[in-house]
């Protein structure tokens, strides 16, 4: 067996790719505000799942400041879909939408103002993906529409699975066969918190 690389985390922050000026910004407004955002890595990850499931209903609960659904709606305007993000706070869903707005994506992308688990339960499917970032103590709650609503062999990504409020639902996804889920631990360079865990869910 070959040695490891030295300084892994080192070696794999150098191989994120840059970014443009508006999510370089985002960026930098999150480390000042405390804004919890995704980070390029798993933006890009985002992206490239939307283009390689060809998912064109794509469905996200938790907008923040707009910076997942940027990748998002630039991967759902590539397969010819949509994306609909759901934000609680009015504030950050306006400047979601400013920033989906600076980012040439409206056509390809709608923030609507209210509480995810009400929203979702009025929702029809099916939804080829749905990206799960809201209060952690809030997605067990919310799994049962998911699967409702996503369609046979659509894919459920879960950020954030590493924090204590995530325990329960990593275990339902685990336990349910219904699921086929890869639980990864990761070192997600920008994100918030650089460790952490995501979730990938296919609904069987």
């Amino acid at each position: 067996m070959g040695k490891m690389i030295a300084d892994l985390e080192g070696y794999f922050r150098k191989l994120v790719r840059g970014r443009d000026e508006l999510l370089l910004a985002l960026e930098q407004e999150a480390r000042e505000e405390g804004i919890p955002i995704v980070g390029p890595l798993v933006g890009q990850l985002l992206g490239l799942l939307v283009r390689a499931t060809g998912a064109r209903q794509v469905l996200e609960l938790g907008t923040a400041t707009g910076y997942s659904a940027i990748h998002l709606a630039r991967a759902c305007r590539q397969t010819g879909g949509r994306l609909l993000t759901l934000e609680w706070d009015p504030g950050l869903a306006e400047r979601a939408q400013a920033n989906l707005q600076r980012a040439e994506q409206n056509a390809s992308a709608e923030v609507r103002i209210g509480d995810a688990l009400e929203i979702i339960k009025a929702l029809n499917g099916p939804w080829d993906l749905i990206f799960i970032d809201i209060d952690k103590e809030n997605y067990l709650a919310a799994l049962p529409d998911c699967r409702r609503l996503l369609k046979p062999g659509g894919l459920l990504v879960a950020d954030n699975i590493g924090f204590q409020g995530a325990v329960d639902f990593n275990q339902a996804v685990f336990q349910d066969e219904r699921w086929l889920p890869v639980q990864l631990l990761a070192f997600l360079p920008e994100h918030s918190p650089e460790r952490d865990g995501l979730l990938l869910a296919l609904r069987l």
